[in-house]
């Protein structure tokens, strides 16, 4: 090799090597959310409920929402929920979902997240 080509060499793996060490800049930065991906779910977001609980008394049946309509689940009994903020998200994003759902008497905590009981649980 020539003494240019190995120059040219030497400063195209140091190029390289600077990129890998340069700061992040905001628009690459890893919290970003990708276009076309879901949003970030945050703690008290009516998209993601608190289903955290210690005892059965702090569970409860809640309309949380799906992409299809009404969709009760086992939450916290103080979480937020948004039907309508769900399917205006759905509809944002271009999502539909398959409707029909459980029906839930009744909630209990198991390993600490609300779960719907068993149906014969109320018969005891």
């Amino acid at each position: 090799m020539t003494g240019a080509r190995v120059r040219w060499l030497a400063l195209a793996c140091l190029l390289a090597l600077a990129a890998c060490a340069a700061p992040r800049t905001p628009g690459t930065d890893a919290s970003r959310v990708p276009a076309g991906a879901p949003p970030a779910l945050t703690a008290g977001d009516p998209l993601a409920p608190d289903t955290g609980c210690s005892v059965d008394a702090d569970c409860t049946v809640k309309n949380v929402g799906n992409c299809c309509g009404a969709y009760p689940a086992c939450v916290n009994r103080d979480a937020a929920v948004d039907p309508q903020a769900v399917a205006a998200d759905c509809a944002a994003r271009g999502l539909a979902s398959v409707c029909g759902f459980r029906e839930i008497e009744a909630c209990r905590c198991v390993s600490n997240r609300c779960e719907p009981a068993p149906m014969n649980a109320l018969a005891r």
